[in-house]
């Protein structure tokens, strides 16, 4: 079964130790208790925060972190230290964490109080002193953490912790995902490939292929009733603009075939290519929208690493409205001085991107010798978004991640029948174009108006991968440092 934000839990650590004594200790923990309280109401917050004892010594440390690695439910751990909790008694126990793990730098009183503060008031409001040696400890020994500093019932420091705690989560899907490819690649294109057992290391990701003919078969088991009942929720959703029905029930037919197979394999996500159609009247147009829709994760010309981040992707996001796809850069506008570029695909971009109701056309397709498949056309919605990409370097994984604003489309292209979205690149498309090639960026990337570029830098940082943000204050000669430095620093571990 598809894992859930609601399958989750993070769980709140506070740090501190005997010294101060029973009343202080029974302060901490019940100012603990209000502080997780008070997140767990805030809207911003999408799992649930469990409270844990108060951290004392040493060996309770140690055994809260075997408990969260056992723990099914457990998606990271949030720390704060509330008064000074030595870090060598923490040592042990973080050097065994396999979970994410966030650094909550707050203290329970917002304000210092003139007449009340006094040597018991300091030796309970520590965090100041308490959170630099926690500090230290995670800087020592090179753990991957998010630092957020902030008051606790703030609204952005709750929207910062979070979004972290999405970006966590979509590590826990990362690692038990299951990538369905239904035949190779596209055959002598490079950036699609990648090590497959790297990826299962790194990400988690199971990467494997399925017989083309076994979904030809499956398609030929839907039933007709099946795939009617199906074509009626089309004609309920979207807007018919075909005459060839027959086209539409067999996207429907594909819809059904596909998902069945997903799910019997336990897989949230797959790849196609138009190369490999063995027993197959079309193209999955229309399925494979409707798939994305559903929230799978879904790669062209068998891109398994695009399909698996738009999953990921998809993951992240849950509950939000504004919607991720699988993307193609296709063409540019080179109008000097308002530069855009269009993307799209031949068939397979998700609706959740749509400004408008989709509409169902059938078209012939160019490639692939099959008939004209039935697709959903629309055009994106404007708004500001990133185009997500990971890439392989040879050794390690490169994410990279750009920064761009959609727009309304400047014509209306009434001949190219296809689901398209228009936009313009930061700090601008020619300058934002090279700093994606210099980069190695794909062609294709996952396309999200919902995920922002610190929750994918939290998600890259987490699996320790290389991250790439190309921004309105992107530079070229500075990113060109920065690729050298990492390529410097990646031999070095290696």
């Amino acid at each position: 079964m598809r894992k859930q934000l609601s399958d989750y839990e993070f769980w709140f650590v506070t740090g501190s130790q005997l010294l101060y004594g029973p009343d202080t200790l029974e302060q901490v923990e019940e100012n603990s208790r209000n502080i997780v309280d008070a997140i767990n109401s805030s809207r911003h917050i999408p799992c649930r925060l469990v409270q844990k004892p108060v951290m004392k010594t040493a060996d309770e440390v140690t055994k809260l972190v075997r408990d969260a690695n056992n723990s099914e439910r457990c998606a990271g751990i949030i720390t704060f230290m509330h008064t000074f909790s030595p870090s060598k008694m923490w040592i042990n126990g973080v050097s065994l964490l396999q979970k994410p793990f966030c650094h909550l730098h707050t203290q329970f009183v917002r304000k210092i109080p003139n007449l009340g503060i006094d040597m018991d008031f300091m030796n309970l409001n520590q965090s100041a002193h308490g959170d630099r040696e926690h500090g230290f400890l995670g800087a020592r020994l090179r753990l991957p953490r998010k630092v957020i500093a902030g008051f606790w019932e703030d609204e952005t420091v709750q929207c910062r912790l979070g979004d972290w705690m999405r970006s966590a989560y979509a590590v826990s899907v990362s690692k038990d995902l299951r990538v369905m490819r239904f035949g190779d690649n596209m055959r002598e294109v490079a950036v699609t490939e990648g090590d497959k057992v790297e990826a299962q290391k790194v990400f988690g990701w199971q990467v494997n292929t399925w017989p083309v003919g076994l979904l030809a078969e499956s398609i030929d088991s839907v039933t007709s009733a099946d795939a009617e009942a199906l074509l009626k929720e089309y004609t309920e959703e979207y807007r018919i603009g075909t005459r060839d029905i027959d086209a539409v029930q067999y996207q429907a037919k594909v819809e059904l075939a596909i998902e069945r197979l997903l799910i019997a394999e336990g897989c949230d996500a797959y790849t196609n290519t138009f190369e490999d159609l063995y027993g197959m009247l079309q193209l999955p147009g229309l399925a494979s929208q409707r798939l994305m829709q559903k929230g799978y994760g879904f790669g062209g010309e068998g891109d398994w690493k695009t399909a698996a981040m738009t999953r990921i992707v998809k993951a992240m996001t849950e509950g939000k409205s504004g919607g991720t796809s699988f993307m193609e850069d296709y063409t540019y506008d080179l109008t000097a001085g308002d530069e855009l570029s269009l993307g799209a695909h031949m068939l397979e971009v998700c609706p959740s991107i749509a400004s408008n109701k989709a509409k169902i056309e059938v078209h012939a397709l160019s490639i692939g010798g099959k008939s004209p498949p039935a697709r959903l056309v629309f055009e994106g919605r404007p708004g500001p978004a990133i185009l997500v990409s990971v890439i392989d370097m040879g050794g390690r994984f490169r994410m990279i991640v750009h920064d761009i604003n959609c727009v309304e489309p400047i014509c209306e292209m009434p001949n190219l029948p296809v689901a398209r979205v228009m936009w313009r690149p930061e700090p601008n498309l020619l300058t934002g174009s090279e700093c994606w090639i210099l980069a190695g960026g794909a062609h294709h990337a996952t396309l999200t108006y919902d995920a922002c570029a610190e929750q994918m830098r939290d998600f890259a940082r987490i699996l320790g991968i290389e991250f790439i943000h190309i921004t309105k204050n992107t530079d070229i000669e500075k990113l060109e440092e920065q690729l050298m430095m990492s390529d410097l620093l990646f031999k070095l571990k290696s």
